[in-house]
């Protein structure tokens, strides 16, 4: 009998029990199939990245800085609206917009990108965990360890240093030989540019110049009034700091530096083909395309502070010819001839 039950154990699997194997292998596929299927359709995760600036949408520098930032996240394959989302902020000169426009930001975005330290700073404080990326900035105190690995959830590029503004200082000095006396029209509220002025006067008195600290305060500054103190101090060139502050009334203070007939020099040439005399410093349209390679970075997977903070390697040089022939200026042939740009 035992011999009997094992036997039959080991019959072939009848008619029934085959359909049973088949039944289950069909079903066993189309789970697959509509499990593959629902995986297929599930929507990717779309990555929110918010700008912030201190600046003013209608600003052409602005939307030369944002075009540029789409270009290189466009060539890293990130299309707006499909695999990216942007959040775009602007503060339109106003310190006091930037606080409440940051914290919106935080509230919502994967990766913020920010126009600077200053507004990095203020990140910071709301953020550990969002990325940050800096577009430009002055002063890392208090934002990274080191420029070779940041630490924390900040990182980026730089645009300005005390000996930047020491070159500044010496090329206007070029082109104005007999001026022994110089301004730099800066934001109050700015640690970084107050730092970088006085890293320069070593600069200054190697020229034998006065190097002067003039400055502005608030959302609203009395650009009026600082002109007023130039005049009575007998200021004979300005040099404008490149904080955003600066920038934004940009138009108004080249309109009086015409006025009064004042030789100036400026960080971004974006002044220069605005009437300005000469301008020096990083291209800053670029870093905001670099920008984009370090959002790239950190959506496959680097951290922040890992990531070295880039320095500019590059200045250009840009002189309005047509400014220097009003203020009755030849440039000499050396620093001409040191121009990456001549607007005639």
């Amino acid at each position: 009998m035992r011999r009997c039950d094992v036997a039959q154990d080991r019959l072939p699997a009848t008619g029934n029990s085959k359909k049973v194997q088949v039944f289950g292998l069909a079903l066993g596929t189309l789970l697959f199939a509509l499990s593959f299927s629902a995986e297929a359709q599930q929507p990717k995760k779309v990555t929110r990245i918010g700008f912030l600036t201190s600046s003013s949408a209608s600003d052409p520098l602005t939307a030369a800085r944002i075009d540029a930032f789409r270009q290189g996240l466009n060539k890293l394959g990130y299309v707006e609206g499909k695999n990216i989302i942007m959040e775009y902020r602007y503060a339109d000169g106003g310190s006091e917009r930037l606080q409440e426009l940051t914290e919106e930001l935080v509230r919502k975005v994967d990766i913020l990108v920010v126009q600077n330290d200053r507004i990095a700073r203020a990140a910071k404080k709301l953020t550990a965990t969002i990325p940050i990326v800096m577009a430009s900035s002055g002063n890392l105190s208090g934002l990274a360890a080191s420029f070779a690995r940041p630490g924390g959830n900040v990182t980026g590029l730089t645009g300005n240093t005390a000996e930047l503004l020491g070159k500044r200082l010496e090329l206007l000095k070029e082109v104005v030989p007999k001026v022994s006396r110089f301004a730099f029209l800066n934001d109050a509220d700015s640690e970084a540019s107050k730092i970088m002025f006085k890293e320069s006067q070593g600069a200054a008195r190697a020229l034998g110049v006065r190097f002067q600290l003039v400055e502005v305060k608030g959302s609203h500054p009395d650009i009026d009034a600082a002109f007023r103190v130039m005049s009575k101090e007998r200021i004979g060139a300005l040099i404008t700091s490149p904080v955003p502050i600066i920038s934004f009334h940009r138009k108004k203070i080249l309109a009086l530096v015409d006025q009064s007939r004042m030789p100036a020099m400026h960080s971004d040439q974006q002044w220069a083909h605005d009437g300005g005399l000469m301008s020096y410093g990083p291209n800053l349209v670029d870093q905001y395309r670099r920008a984009a390679v370090y959002v790239d970075k950190i959506l496959k997977g680097s951290k922040p502070g890992d990531l070295p903070i880039e320095q500019p390697t590059k200045f250009e040089l840009v002189i309005n010819l047509k400014t220097a022939k009003q203020l009755g200026l030849t440039i000499p042939p050396n620093v001409l001839l040191r121009a990456d740009k001549v607007i005639r």
